[in-house]
């Protein structure tokens, strides 16, 4: 198979990349290095069955040539992060947006065997009472259009949208899959995600700063797991047409995930709180608990982490040490 990866010098989608080649495939990538990185693929470049291409998306007539040399479109560019979401929302909603469009267009015109596209547990959107763990189909509540982050959400789920109305009306084959915080090596703490952002400040021992109280929780799947699950689905027929949670089911407050960064780098790093619009905009929303309901993943393909959330801290560690 010959397989494009859309953002495959980020975090997921380089990993993607590299055990895509691991299996004796051929990536194609292309990335505008606006948050990937090309430290990300430089172990890659070497292997004849890999190519680079620095373009955007946006940019139909590169695409084009793209997706009609590949068989599978593995669609993970996207804007990411809370922090790049809030301090780009323009740029953010038009990439989510009409660059999934692109995809889906062009995927559709050349006849590909298969379109994976990646969202988010940012769907599901606020807090609801009693509620922890989120199946995919769930009822999303989402803020005021006021709020940025909420605008990621939307873009997200118009991408899910247009998925499923293209294999409705024109049977494109289509698989959507939602990344519950997805961690690991490679992985940038610039744009607001929280371990390697933890684990960075706690080696330099500087203080390790949690926003809100710490109470919220969250479940970490390492990235191994995740593509793992993605190319699985990717290789069934039966995926088609579906949504699939992927991640870890085991939660922790962020309390006691700076605790045990702060443990298992021997760090002397004091653990602050700050309020979350001192760290992101006035009005800023979060979800208390977002936890992944696993249970379709499980029946179609068998999926359950295998990396336990010591493993994988000891993984983004080793990383950021050298």
């Amino acid at each position: 198979m010959r397989n494009l990866v859309t953002g495959g010098a980020g975090f997921i989608g380089s990993h993607l990349a590299e055990e895509l080649l691991k299996r004796g495939e051929e990536v194609v990538v292309i990335d505008n290095l606006s948050t990937g990185s090309m430290d990300n693929i430089a172990h890659l470049k070497p292997n004849p069955r890999f190519s680079f291409h620095i373009d955007t998306i946006m940019n139909e007539t590169v695409m084009r040539r793209l997706v009609k040399k590949c068989d599978i479109v593995y669609h993970m560019a996207a804007a990411v992060g809370v922090k790049y979401i809030i301090d780009n929302p323009l740029e953010s909603l038009e990439t989510n947006v009409k660059g999934t469009e692109i995809v889906l267009q062009l995927a559709n015109e050349l006849g590909k065997k298969k379109v994976i596209i990646a969202s988010t547990s940012e769907i599901y959107g606020k807090d609801r009472p009693g509620k922890r763990k989120f199946k995919e189909d769930d009822d999303r509540v989402l803020g005021s259009t006021t709020i940025s982050r909420w605008g990621y959400s939307c873009a997200k789920a118009m991408d899910e949208f247009l998925a499923l109305a293209y294999w409705r009306e024109k049977k494109l084959p289509v698989v959507i899959v939602r990344f519950f915080n997805t961690v690991g090596p490679r992985q940038s703490g610039m744009y607001g995600m929280v371990v390697p952002r933890f684990v960075k400040h706690a080696l330099l021992n500087q203080p390790i700063t949690i926003y809100g109280d710490g109470k919220q929780t969250r479940s970490f799947c390492h990235v191994s797991d995740v593509v793992r699950a993605v190319i699985e689905l990717a290789k069934k027929d039966a995926a088609v047409g579906e949504i699939f949670n992927i991640g870890n089911p085991k939660p922790i407050s962020i309390r006691k995930l700076a605790e045990k960064v702060k443990k298992l780098t021997n760090s002397r790093s004091p653990i602050i709180h700050i309020p979350y619009e001192k760290a992101y905009e006035k009005g800023f929303e979060d979800m208390r608990h977002r936890e992944p309901d696993i249970t379709k993943i499980k029946e179609f393909i068998g999926f359950s982490p295998k990396m336990g959330l010591d493993e994988t801290l000891k993984s983004i560690i080793k990383y950021f040490e050298r």
